[in-house]
């Protein structure tokens, strides 16, 4: 394994969470264990083949686990937040907050419009866990 040095924390943070899709990836799986046809219903954008990328790199930083079921083809594989990806709700949380506030800033200043779909409410749960 090579050794990487980070400058400060947040860097570090950024490697594992950084992308369009792993935060998403994260917020669904906060949820509930899911199976990649579930997140593909989550994220219909995303394709087959980012998703598994996306999920091997999380699984490589010990943030999502793979857990096969069966012991013959088809094999039920489901995804789960490990500890250590239970541990990120406070900053996906804190993520979406800021986020929130940044659209209601430039929507109400006229720099751009702008809207979040959902608001972070639908992670309480998130913070209960930690």
């Amino acid at each position: 394994m090579a050794k990487k040095t980070y400058n400060i924390g947040v860097e570090a943070t950024l490697d594992v969470i950084s992308g369009k899709w792993k935060p998403q990836l994260l917020c669904h799986l906060s949820v509930r264990p899911q199976r990649t046809c579930d997140l593909r219903q989550e994220l219909p954008e995303i394709s087959q083949k980012v998703l598994t990328q996306q999920l091997r790199e999380l699984m490589d930083d010990g943030i999502v686990q793979r857990q096969v079921y069966g012991e013959r083809a088809p094999f039920k594989v489901v995804y789960t937040l490990t500890p250590m990806g239970r541990s990120l709700g406070t900053v996906l949380v804190q993520m979406s907050i800021w986020g929130e506030h940044h659209v209601d800033e430039l929507r109400e200043t006229g720099v751009r419009d702008v809207r979040v779909q959902n608001d972070h409410a639908g992670f309480e749960h998130l913070l209960q866990a930690n």
